[in-house]
C-alpha cells in the first residue's frame, strides 16, 4: 500500500468512527431524556404562533395514509444528516443566500430519527400537492406564510407545537440540532401507493451517455453526484465533501434528476434581508437523468399542481428510473 493510500485510508477511517460516535450520543441522549423542542424560531423568521387545539382536531395521527415530508437543514453545520438514506425521494431547492435546504419523503421506510429538522418554505406548498394530503413536518416558517400553509391541503407538523416527535439534541450547535422520530408522527410507512409523483421505474432506456459525475451549482452551495460500479448507485457529495449520514454510510442515490426549472424572487425575505427564492415546478422544460452510469437529455411535465411530474426521453418515451432513492436537484433554466 502507497502511503497516499495508507492517508486516505485512515482519512476514512477517522471519518466513519466520528460519525459512529455521532449516531450513538444520539441514541445515548434519548436513554438520557433529551430536551424537547424549545420553541426557538428557525434562522430569525417571524415568531410562530401554535395553532389552538381545536384549528388542529381535525386531524388525528397519521396511521400510514400519506407521505412524510421532513424539511432538512443543509449548511455545513448541519451535516452529516441523520435518516436521510432511508428516504424514497430527496428534492434540493434553493433558499436564501444560494444556499440549500433538503426536503425527504418518506413512504417506504420510516427511520428511528431523521435530521436535523428546519423551516418550510413557500415553494414547499406547491410541490407537496402533487401527494395526498402529506404530512409536513418542519420548524419554523416566516409569519405571513403560516396562513398559506394552514390553508395547504397537508397535514402540518410543525416543532413549535410542542409535538412529543421533536427533540434537541443538546451536543450539537443550535439551531442545527433539532430531531425528528418519524414514529411519533404516523404508526407504520404508508407505503409506495401514496408515491403520487408520476415516476416510473424500471430497465434502462436506449440513448444514454456514459457519465462519471454530474455537478449542480448554486450561488453559495454545490452538489456532486459521481457514479460507483462498486455501490451500484450515485454517491452524494455536498460543497466538496463526500456526504455520510451519522451512521458513517455513504449518501447514495439510484437515480438522479436535475430539473431545470424557472427560480424567481417570492414575496418573502429573512431576517437579513435577503430574498426566499421560489422555485416553479409547475409547467414544462428540460432535465437531465443519471442512472446506471448514464446521462439522459430529458423532458418534464407538470400540467397543474395536483399532477405528478413526468420525465420523457429525448424520443418521447417514458424515461425510466432505476429503483431505489431519486434526487430531484432543482436548478435554474437558462
Amino acid at each position: 500500500m502507497t502511503k497516499a493510500h495508507g492517508q486516505r485510508g485512515a482519512r476514512t477511517r477517522r471519518v466513519t468512527t466520528l460519525a459512529g460516535l455521532l449516531a450513538a450520543a444520539l441514541t445515548a441522549s434519548l436513554a438520557a431524556g433529551c430536551t424537547t423542542s424549545d420553541g426557538s424560531r428557525d434562522d430569525g423568521r417571524g415568531q410562530v404562533l401554535p395553532p389552538s387545539p381545536s384549528e388542529r382536531a381535525n386531524e388525528s395521527l397519521a396511521s400510514g395514509e400519506a407521505v412524510l415530508a421532513v424539511k432538512i437543514d443543509n449548511a455545513r453545520a448541519a451535516r452529516p444528516h441523520t435518516g436521510l438514506n432511508a428516504a424514497d425521494i430527496v428534492y434540493v431547492e434553493q433558499v436564501e443566500g444560494g444556499l440549500s435546504r433538503l426536503m425527504a419523503v418518506y413512504a417506504q421506510q420510516l427511520p428511528k430519527y431523521v435530521g436535523p429538522v428546519r423551516s418550510a418554505r413557500e415553494t414547499d406548498l406547491e410541490l407537496l400537492r402533487q401527494f395526498d394530503r402529506p404530512m409536513l413536518a418542519y420548524s419554523g416558517a416566516q409569519r405571513k406564510l403560516e396562513p398559506l400553509i394552514d390553508k395547504a391541503p397537508l397535514q402540518a407538523r410543525p416543532a413549535e407545537d410542542k409535538h412529543p416527535a421533536y427533540f434537541r439534541y443538546s451536543k450539537r450547535p443550535s439551531p442545527h440540532n433539532l430531531y425528528l422520530r418519524p414514529h411519533r408522527l404516523m404508526a407504520s410507512p404508508p407505503g409506495t401507493d401514496v408515491l403520487t409523483t408520476g415516476f416510473r421505474f424500471g430497465a434502462a432506456p436506449p440513448g444514454g451517455k456514459a457519465v462519471a459525475s454530474q455537478t449542480v451549482r448554486y450561488p453559495a452551495a454545490r452538489f456532486t453526484f459521481t457514479w460507483s460500479r462498486s455501490h451500484d448507485r450515485w454517491l452524494v457529495a455536498m460543497d466538496g465533501k463526500a456526504a455520510r449520514t451519522t451512521d458513517g454510510k455513504r449518501v447514495t442515490a439510484g437515480t438522479v434528476i436535475v430539473q431545470y426549472v424557472k427560480v424567481r424572487a417570492s414575496a418573502f425575505h429573512d431576517f437579513l434581508g435577503n430574498n426566499t427564492p421560489y422555485t416553479e415546478t409547475v409547467g414544462a422544460g428540460k432535465a437531465r437523468v443519471l442512472r446506471d452510469g448514464l446521462a439522459y437529455d430529458a423532458r418534464w411535465k407538470r400540467p397543474k399542481t395536483t399532477s405528478g411530474t413526468r420525465f420523457t426521453t429525448a424520443a418521447g418515451k417514458p424515461m425510466l428510473f432505476q429503483h431505489g432513492q431519486v434526487w430531484v436537484v432543482f436548478a435554474q433554466a437558462r
